[in-house]
């Protein structure tokens, strides 16, 4: 079970070391979770160059994760049919039947959640596994 953390009522405040900018109508903030944990915000003058700079990195990961989930979007069912395929040949393995059973049922499951852009959740992976390796009885 994960842990809730509280985050302060009130961010630190981290100076732009381009700019020295702060709270302003016209400036921007960023701001974002630190991984220690509560907010952090850090204020940009209109020309910030490290401002500039960040919105470039962002809108640049953006376009390369549209390019990847477009990519996936196209591969992922002709590798789910290679994968069959080859898992129609390892069935007949005792040893192996298991391992393949709960890797197909995985695949199927995340090409299920692929046109919502999602990913198959914690539980459902527990689910998977837990029937194809159910615990021993106590």
């Amino acid at each position: 079970m994960s842990e809730v953390v509280q985050l302060p009522r009130k961010p630190r405040h981290d100076e732009c070391e381009d700019c020295h900018g702060g709270p302003g109508r016209d400036n921007s903030r960023v701001s974002y979770v630190a991984p220690e944990g509560g907010v952090v915000e850090t204020w940009h003058l209109p020309d910030c160059a490290s401002h500039t700079a960040f919105l470039l990195q962002m809108e640049e990961s953006a376009r390369r994760v549209k390019e990847q989930d477009a990519w996936a979007r196209a591969a992922l069912p002709a590798a789910e049919e290679r994968m069959l395929t080859a898992a129609a040949a390892l069935s007949e393995d005792a040893e192996a039947s298991p391992f393949v059973a709960a890797l197909l049922e995985l695949v199927r499951a995340q090409t299920e959640v692929l046109d919502r852009g999602s990913f198959v959740v914690h539980h459902r992976w527990a689910e998977i596994l837990d029937r194809h390796f159910p615990a021993e009885p106590a």
